[in-house]
């Protein structure tokens, strides 16, 4: 947990945009943004759960399953008495809906006529739970407050960054153990299972927690696409192989790729791992506060250009505290049309992979804005590996 006052600040910072969208009540859904604001942490956010946040209250609420009230008590700052619970009988019923037992709470604290914003576009809340809250609620007036909180969460406090840089540290130790592993005959599972234990493992001085998203090891023709996983087949000489994985210390990441080939590099992987190191350094060397995030990606555009190549997907978002299924915050984008400022202590995954149909290279750097430029999450030698 952070210290009461830094989460009473984020309080204050939501409470303000609530009232400039005319919001007397905030529904929250998302895991990151119950864990932003009231510091709950379990591995509960796969059944209905919720954070309401009222104008005229000190402290928000807690509201989900029974067996998980007391990880509330546990993990939150909130009072006792702001946790409420829904009984088991309502998990996975076809009869009934947790949501119906959380608009008869909110009803019997007087919320049944307020304008009360929900998080319509997140992977927790269903079109089911909107619609059971409709009708348990029927005299609401609902907006849509999909990324209210998650845009206060984009400039981080200075505790936050350094959980996040004990988490670049833990990235560190997951990717040298990864270049370690991976030879010709191993199995990529066996690969995986040495990460995980590294990433958990973190330091003598603290440890490490499961990151959003899992190893993403994809070889041979399969660096075609970066989201492939692992099997359990032998690396063979000539693969080239992606490593995407995250260090997370108390949910919060720190992202890092890297690339590496068994045996000698083909001629057009190593082309294209010179040309994107070449474009992430000037890159980096770019990022300073005032610039935008259009024109960050312009100045990779720019440079790969130089060698006949393009990217046409975003090169990179803002991150940080996350759960699963992804660590990214879904506010601030690297890419053309963004428009967002960099301030300090803005936290970005700069990831600027280049994919074809049978190839493909990917090296990244997850960075700190700073008063002046910027710094890595990590200080791993960012090159071509070749074992």
């Amino acid at each position: 947990m952070f210290p009461i006052m830094e989460y009473k600040e984020r309080i204050k910072k939501v409470k303000e945009k609530m009232a400039l969208e005319g919001l007397e009540v905030l529904f929250i859904t998302n895991p990151s943004n119950i864990n932003y604001l009231s510091g709950y942490d379990a591995w509960s956010f796969y059944v209905h759960q919720m954070l309401v946040v009222q104008l005229e209250e000190d402290q928000p609420i807690w509201i989900g399953r029974k067996q998980d009230a007391n990880a509330a008590k546990a993990t939150t700052w909130l009072d006792h008495g702001n946790i409420y619970f829904y009984s088991d009988d309502y998990v996975h019923s076809i009869l009934k809906h947790p949501m119906d037992e959380i608009a008869r709470v909110l009803a019997g604290k007087g919320l049944d006529k307020k304008t009360i914003g929900v998080e319509k576009e997140n992977y927790y809340f269903t079109a089911k739970a909107y619609e059971q809250l409709q009708k348990g609620l029927p005299d609401v007036l609902f907006k849509d407050a999909t990324l209210l909180v998650n845009y206060v969460r984009l400039i981080k406090s200075p505790l936050e960054i350094a959980f996040m840089k004990k988490a670049g540290r833990i990235a560190e130790i997951a990717m040298k153990r990864a270049i370690e592993e991976i030879n010709e005959g191993v199995r990529e599972n066996d690969v995986v299972a040495s990460i995980y234990q590294a990433q958990v493992q973190g330091t003598v001085e603290f440890g490490g927690d499961y990151p959003a998203i899992v190893p993403l090891l994809p070889s041979g023709e399969k660096t075609s696409s970066p989201h492939i996983t692992w099997s359990d087949q032998r690396y063979k000489k000539g693969d080239t192989v992606i490593m995407e994985l995250a260090g997370c210390y108390k949910r919060y990441h720190a992202p890092l790729a890297r690339t590496l080939v068994i045996g000698e590099p083909d001629q057009k992987v190593k082309l294209l791992a010179e040309v994107v190191l070449e474009g992430i350094e000037e890159t980096l060397t770019f990022i300073q506060p005032g610039v935008t995030c259009e024109e960050v990606e312009e100045v990779w555009r720019t440079s790969i250009a130089k060698y006949g190549f393009m990217k046409d997907s975003r090169i990179g978002y803002s991150m940080g505290l996350s759960y699963p299924p992804d660590w990214g915050e879904h506010t601030a984008s690297l890419r053309y049309g963004d428009k967002t400022i960099l301030k300090p202590n803005m936290t970005f995954h700069l990831i600027p992979g280049i994919w074809y149909d049978d190839y493909g290279v990917e090296i990244s750097e997850s960075f700190i804005v700073t008063e002046d430029g910027m710094d890595t999450l990590s200080k791993f030698p960012r090159h071509l590996y070749v074992k």
